[in-house]
């Protein structure tokens, strides 16, 4: 059964005349096999979200960027644990699941959300992200058809990666993908400024924004045109 999955994925992948598939192909893939409202795949670096390789909609591009910017979500929590993550009711709880990331979710539209993580061996990349705009668990069938998408994104991604120089992401993944480089690049500058690892300084930089109200990648151009320095008094 898996041999079959596997094989019809394959097809849906390598539709048309297309050697390799796109990013954004290998998303909308996602959402079609699965049969979810939209999909996203989100690449991550010890606690570090690094970005979204593709997003299927607008729904999908902005649950990825939410995850980026507040650091909570289902793709963090399935790279985190290294198993799915499963919420079949995202309006289900008194107690949200994700506190800041649930309600602008819900306000977008989504109703039940999954991440699984994008694993290869004992390295976990990042994780694939399906949302759905109507309540209710995955079947059976939508679970394992995941599992093994989760897969073949894992592999994909990396066969993309394979032909870029060092420490450049490559072009068939940067071109469908939202890297948010101000927001590593100020990340980086914050870091030196106080002296602390990029990760704290991502925080730090969450923090700022809840308190004053601006987008992390406002905030981010305001460090970076040196307008605004985090070791200031």
């Amino acid at each position: 059964m898996a041999g079959e999955r596997l094989q019809r994925i394959h097809g849906l992948l390598h539709f048309g005349n297309e050697a390799e598939p796109s990013s954004a192909r290998l998303c909308d893939v996602c959402a079609e096999v699965t049969a979810m409202s939209g999909a996203g795949i989100m690449l991550m670096s010890g606690d570090l979200p690094l970005g979204s390789v593709c997003t299927t909609n607008d729904v999908s591009a902005l649950i990825e960027d939410l995850q980026f910017t507040l650091g909570e979500g289902p793709c963090v929590d399935a790279f985190t644990h290294r198993l799915p993550v499963l919420e079949p009711d995202l309006a289900g709880t008194n107690t949200p699941r994700w506190p800041a990331f649930s309600p602008q979710a819900l306000k977008a539209g989504v109703r039940a959300i999954f991440g699984f993580p994008l694993q290869v061996g004992g390295v976990c990349l990042g994780a694939l992200n399906l949302y759905r705009d109507g309540v209710g668990p995955l079947s059976d069938d939508q679970h394992a058809d995941a599992l093994v998408m989760a897969d073949v994104a894992s592999q994909a991604v990396l066969a993309m990666q394979g032909a870029a120089s060092a420490n450049a992401v490559a072009t068939s993944i940067d071109v469908d993908g939202d890297f948010h480089l101000v927001v590593h690049q100020a990340a980086g500058m914050v870091a030196v400024q106080l002296g602390v690892t990029v990760g704290e300084a991502l925080i730090r930089l969450r923090a700022y924004v809840f308190s004053h109200d601006l987008t992390l990648t406002e905030l981010a151009e305001e460090i970076v045109a040196g307008r605004l320095r985090f070791d200031a008094a």
